[in-house]
């Protein structure tokens, strides 16, 4: 049975997040703006997904402006220079180009050289875990003691502008966490990834030509690829897998549900996430949403969430937190976290 236990290989430190940065762009959309261009309205979109606005990127704003802005973010508020960071994970179902990866964009952008980067495509939204724990191994392993994993995507970007299944839910966004060391039995945890490839196309890019009721062409900023999502499929998935699995992971980490403080959970959508935890027989008091204010923000949307924890003080040194995400794969997972404070962290000379 494998137990909760903070990275420390060897009796080696732990892993602990010592910041998380976001970036969000400036323009706000609303739903009424939504509904001035789609078949929907601003009472529908509230009661079916929970979203009230959420944030566009401007059309010369790409995934790597997003990290770069975000990855800023969390250095400044640990007075870092760039320069400091020995690792950089990109998590990206949008990239900017094919090649070369969009780490490398970010670090071009942020004024970084000589700096290793690469990007991990868990399929988008799952990336908040998935590049999460790839990052905490470089840290416990020694090789790299400050990390920067950089969650960005311009899902707007990729829309069908007729398709009104996603262009109600996504919203734009990046976020950026900073691993260091930490004293033995704090930090992040092992972390338990599943995959369920038989639903690989319940949300995917379809890459195909559409025209529109007129026989014109339809185009997103990406060509002839358009995110496309069968939301029943994932509503199903969602509340008839995601809670067991998260029962099966406390379990096998040594715990209960009522051990873990909060739930930090992807915010495909609002109503998703209360059914999570109504579930699991848990309050939602012990969650916060976003996706209110910025929609459905991929792989953003659940450190978007632990930074609102910590900024509100929902989120002290000392608590448990259950990080859940799920997403195109369809790839889902989970970790624990024993969240830091400063005295837990590992003095790390840049």
């Amino acid at each position: 049975m494998v137990r909760y236990a903070p990275y420390h290989p060897e009796g080696r430190s732990g892993v602990g997040i010592r910041a998380i940065g976001r970036h969000l762009p400036e323009r706000i959309v609303t739903n009424a703006e939504l509904a001035g261009r789609l078949p929907t309205n601003d009472a529908w979109i509230r009661e079916r997904i929970g979203i009230e606005e959420r944030r566009f990127s401007a059309p010369d704003e790409w995934s790597s402006d997003l990290g770069a802005m975000a990855l800023a973010d969390a250095c400044e508020q640990l007075g870092l220079a760039v320069g400091d960071i020995d690792l950089v994970i990109c998590g990206t179902y949008t990239p900017d180009h094919l090649l070369p990866n969009t780490a490398a964009a970010i670090m071009s952008k942020a004024g970084m050289s000589g700096t290793p980067g690469f990007d991990v495509n868990s399929g988008g939204c799952p990336g908040a875990v998935f590049a999460l724990d790839v990052g905490a191994k470089y840290v416990a392993s020694g090789r790299y003691p400050r990390v920067a994993v950089v969650l960005t995507d311009v899902g707007s970007k990729l829309f069908d502008p007729e398709d009104r299944t996603v262009g109600v839910l996504f919203g734009d966004a990046a976020a950026c966490y900073i691993l260091e060391p930490t004293l033995p039995g704090t930090g992040v945890g092992e972390a338990l990834l599943r995959s369920d490839p038989e639903h690989y196309t319940s949300v995917y890019a379809a890459r195909e030509a559409r025209v529109d009721g007129h026989g014109r062409p339809k185009k997103s900023a990406f060509g002839d690829n358009f995110t496309t999502m069968r939301g029943k499929d994932i509503k199903q998935f969602v509340l008839g897998v995601i809670p067991d699995f998260i029962r099966e992971f406390v379990l096998k980490s040594g715990l209960e549900l009522d051990d873990i403080d909060f739930f930090a959970l992807h915010q495909a959508n609002r109503n998703l996430v209360h059914g999570i935890l109504d579930a699991l027989g848990q309050p939602r008091a012990k969650t916060l949403t976003n996706i209110e204010r910025f929609g459905n923000t991929s792989g953003a949307s659940l450190p978007l969430v632990l930074r609102d924890a910590v900024d509100s003080g929902r989120l002290r040194p000392g608590r448990l937190a259950l990080l859940t995400a799920f997403g195109g794969g369809l790839n889902y997972g989970a970790a624990l976290v024993r969240w830091c404070g400063p005295d837990d962290f590992v003095t790390h000379t840049p």
